[in-house]
């Protein structure tokens, strides 16, 4: 779910999800990633790394090579929190995905980029 001001909320099922029996322990849940959007993905990942991060992908995932410059990179902070570098919005990656890629998105998010790409 994206809104006006280009925040978004991104929720994920997983098949093979284990519950674990003490599901209050608040020190071992939390925020997965952050996401930052920032057309210089390859400048930003730079100073980064510079800043003590590292890359968690050897080089920036390109969407739609030769066609259209939307491109991402996980990546991690200095202090382990992970950060995905975007270079356009979600709705600019997704809402145009190709069908060979659909089966890799969850349901809500296939749903959502569905929804985007019509209109």
């Amino acid at each position: 779910m994206s809104t006006g001001d280009r925040i978004r909320v991104e929720l994920f099922q997983f098949k093979n999800q284990e519950n674990p029996e003490n599901n209050f322990e608040y020190w071992k849940i939390g925020v997965f990633h952050f996401c930052v959007q920032d057309p210089d993905v390859e400048g930003l990942t730079e100073k980064v790394v510079a800043a003590g991060g590292k890359k968690r992908m050897k080089a920036p995932r390109y969407y739609y090579p030769g066609e259209k410059p939307y491109r991402m990179i996980y990546m991690e902070d200095p202090f382990g929190n992970i950060l995905e570098l975007y270079s356009h919005s979600y709705e600019l990656h997704y809402a145009s995905i190709g069908q060979a890629n659909i089966k890799c998105l969850s349901s809500l998010t296939l749903s959502i980029a569905l929804m985007t790409k019509r209109g």
